[in-house]
């Protein structure tokens, strides 16, 4: 089984079973109606017609063949959805509350973290930050290894893994920043590679885990301007016809496979979910084979037939779509699937070799 030590990007993507995978990140997670569009064509003219929603409120290109990639690349950047460097995207990896307003706290500490990147230690690719700054914090499950959330009296910075963080101002919030990924960095936590694997071994200062955040927010869930796709996968084609039916005028990602148009007027959904109660919400299936060349199954057909919460199908033991324990996780082991019952897909199965009309005969 071979692990990948980075996420894909625009300028370093990742090779899978369908072609490149190309990652952007939207600056604050948002993209106006015309880069929505301009993406969506780029999707179906270098890509498979394929994008998917990312746990980072990033967005995925699939697959793109080498031959176009640097096409590919001009063509985004033409749209604003890159940076200019590779060094620059992979020093970008912010991760935004998706309910922010414009001149925020939010969008102020968004600009000003990016100014102080350039002066940051360089960090293990898959660090990243995230401004959780609403009203309660709402990215907690979501990665990121440095938080910025609001405590009961202010603002807080907090090291993944820690259940409190330090009281910053929003001026020294750059410098506490910078301050927290130097002592990563000389502590050894580039060997660990997150944060909070790192803190499992080493104590934090004293005064970086003293206030404790603010009691959770409340998430988006589907209407209202919000929509799902079933296990983060967009039609390139089924969302333009949105954005041009709902003449939204932004469109702005989250990491729940939920999407929110701005200035939306009422349309048909185009087949994306408008019910939180869909089931396809709440479970979760990679691409699976031949999508996946880690794969030999497939996932979301599957998923599809047995759609029940806590439901995880998995075309191998990474688990890439749900790193987590789940209640049933059914792995992808040379064609057939295996059962793990409230584990991990790479924990000891309770069952090994079932075929899919094993799983969808009803038991006698």
């Amino acid at each position: 089984m071979t692990v990948k030590g980075w996420c894909p990007g625009a300028w370093r993507p990742m090779m899978s079973g369908d072609g490149l995978i190309v990652r952007i990140r939207p600056r604050l997670a948002r993209l106006t109606a015309g880069q929505t569009l301009g993406l969506c064509a780029l999707s179906r003219s270098h890509g498979n017609g394929i994008i998917d929603l990312t746990s980072r409120a990033n967005l995925q290109l699939r697959g793109v063949s080498e031959d176009r990639h640097e096409d590919l690349l001009q063509a985004l950047f033409d749209l604003d959805l890159i940076d200019a460097t590779a060094d620059g995207e992979a020093r970008r990896n912010i991760v935004t509350t998706p309910l922010w307003a414009k001149s925020d706290l939010t969008t102020r500490l968004h600009a000003a973290i990016l100014q102080a990147l350039p002066d940051m230690p360089r960090l293990p690719a898959k660090m990243g930050i995230a401004i959780d700054t609403g009203i309660g914090p709402v990215l907690s499950d979501t990665p990121a290894d440095f938080r910025f959330e609001r405590s009961k009296n202010g603002l807080i910075l907090r090291a993944d893994g820690a259940p409190m963080g330090k009281p910053v101002t929003e001026a020294d919030a750059p410098a506490a920043l910078t301050d927290l990924t130097n002592w990563f960095v000389a502590t050894g936590g580039p060997t660990a590679g997150r944060m909070a694997k790192h803190l499992e071994t080493n104590e934090l200062p004293a005064t970086w885990r003293d206030t404790p955040p603010a009691a959770p927010g409340d998430r988006l869930q589907p209407g209202d301007n919000t929509y799902g796709a079933a296990f983060g996968s967009i039609d390139a084609s089924a969302l333009a016809a949105l954005i041009r039916d709902s003449q939204a005028s932004a469109l702005r990602v989250t990491p729940w496979r939920l999407f929110l148009l701005e200035n939306a007027q009422p349309c048909a959904p185009h087949g994306f979910i408008t019910d939180p109660t869909d089931p396809l919400l709440h479970i979760h299936a990679c691409p699976g084979a031949p999508a996946c060349a880690s794969a030999t199954v497939d996932t979301r057909q599957l998923a599809r037939q047995l759609a029940k919460p806590g439901l995880h199908v998995s075309g191998c033991a990474k688990g890439c779509a749900h790193p987590r324990p789940a209640p049933t996780t059914l792995v992808g082991n040379n064609g057939a699937y295996d059962l793990v019952e409230n584990g991990h897909p790479w924990d000891a199965p309770r069952q090994r070799g079932l075929k899919p009309d094993d799983l969808l005969t009803p038991a006698s």
